[in-house]
């Protein structure tokens, strides 16, 4: 059995050939919770309700999915992968806390997926993992390119069911409107800055599709209450020589324009800074909505993929560009705007050490970063232009140890894996890209990093 880590990624054939699978769900809880399999279409919205399995609605309309409900966050779901319809594309597991309390205070929890007796994938949580959140996506069984795919996702929703399903396109049925009051006024809109509503005009203009990237980015800050949130986002990429088919089938240009709109969000000037990594460390300056297009290849152009991969070297030019300092810090420094660092890599460094010390030292300044792995997780190196690649379970472990890193002055890291990153929709990313940060920013505002 494979154990999954949280942002994980897998094919199910790799697993079994068999399409008849069980799906079994813990958490251990002194609260109330339900467990429920949302069946969604591909924009991952709830088309149709007869496909949200829970112990009130027990299986879909053909019987592909049937719930087998234990009691208080437990059951198993039979599924029929086969017979799944075509609207279908994602089945998504979720718990949520019925009542008092949070997802931080539970004890432990786990997804386990079976095909008969054998047991093929295994994911596990904990309260530490969480921390107000009411509900909370355990992990998706999706459809891709022909395949089933299975996402650990273990992302929640501080405001419950309710968050839950409006993200998914649905209502909660006790959560009907009240009627209105005559004297009542009406609750002022959040404000929006000129510049903001300037920005969003221009990308209408000339940018149509970051705009449409800009407000499915805008979607997932609201789950997490982040929408007039401001900071600056820096992208800090791999250009060492194992990237070049990402760079060159265009893949990391699509995932800059990503990561642009979140910008677009975050920072009203509509430009991110990139930061480059290889043998060497690169201030590349900005990309904005004015030069985006053709950018990555502009940039490759200007500094080709190197021999090497040294983190340490780039995070202390990202540290010393924002905070006029990259070396040791052991007391707290304090900036208006936090800075969202968005770390793509497919291999481990070649100074750990270095890149180590610097997560430790950063945690004492208003900067968050999120790591994330390009390429599948495995323990068996592959043979990759005459060398061995570099990206083998050890290096995902290296950054799961950045991850929970100890010795600092808060957590100031994430990390998830993904084969591919146009694999992931815009809205998954979005949604993983705040897995942690939200908590991130209550605490630094709380130990006097944000001003």
């Amino acid at each position: 059995m494979k154990t999954l880590i949280r942002g994980e990624k897998v094919n199910v054939s790799d697993y079994t050939s068999a399409t008849q699978l069980e799906v079994e769900v813990n958490v251990s809880s002194s609260f109330d919770i339900d467990i429920t399999c949302f069946g969604l279409d591909q924009k991952k919205q709830l088309t149709d309700d007869r496909y949200m399995i829970f112990y009130n609605q027990l299986h879909s309309p053909s019987h592909e999915i049937q719930f087998q409900n234990l009691g208080n966050g437990s059951g198993t779901f039979h599924i029929d992968l086969a017979k799944i319809p075509s609207s279908i594309q994602y089945l998504v597991f979720t718990a949520t806390i019925d009542g008092n309390g949070t997802m931080g205070m539970i004890q432990n929890g786990f997804l386990k997926i079976k095909a008969g007796t054998q047991n093929l994938l295994d994911y596990s949580f904990n309260g530490n993992d969480f921390k107000n959140e009411k509900a909370v996506i355990i992990t998706e069984i999706y459809h891709y390119n022909s395949l089933w795919k299975v996402s650990s996702v273990g992302s929640g929703f501080d405001g419950g069911l309710a968050a839950l399903l409006s993200s998914f396109g649905g209502t909660a049925a006790e959560e009907q409107a009240p009627a209105p009051v005559a004297e009542a006024a009406p609750a002022p809109a959040p404000p929006v800055s000129d510049k903001k509503i300037l920005l969003e005009k221009k990308m209408e203009q000339k940018a149509p599709k970051l705009l449409d990237l800009s407000k499915k980015a805008k979607i997932s800050l609201e789950k997490v209450g982040l929408q007039n949130h401001n900071a600056k986002v820096a992208l800090c990429l791999d250009i060492s020589g194992s990237m070049s088919k990402m760079y060159r089938t265009g893949k990391i240009q699509e995932f800059v324009e990503r990561i642009l709109a979140l910008g677009t969000r975050f920072d009203d000037d509509g430009s991110i800074d990139v930061f480059l990594f290889g043998k060497n460390a690169h201030d590349a300056g900005e990309i904005t909505i004015d030069n985006f297009n053709g950018s990555v290849d502009r940039l490759i152009k200007q500094y080709p993929l190197e021999g090497s991969t040294y983190y340490g070297k780039a995070m202390k030019s990202l540290r010393k560009h924002y905070f006029g300092h990259g070396g040791k810090r052991d007391k707290p420094y304090a900036q208006k705007s936090p800075v969202y660092v968005m770390f793509v890599t497919d291999g481990a460094p070649f100074d750990k050490s270095d890149a180590t010390s610097h997560i430790q030292h950063s945690s004492y300044e208003p900067i968050f970063w999120q790591f994330m792995a390009i390429g599948k997780s495995n323990k068996s190196a592959k043979k990759k232009g005459g060398f061995f690649s570099s990206l083998v379970q050890s290096d995902f472990t290296f950054l799961e140890q950045l991850d929970n890193l100890s010795g600092r002055y808060l957590d100031n890291a994430n990390f998830f894996s993904v084969e591919d990153p146009l694999e992931v929709s815009d809205t998954e990313l979005y949604d993983l890209l705040m897995t942690e940060y939200p908590g991130w920013v209550k605490c630094a505002s709380q130990k006097g990093l944000i001003q």
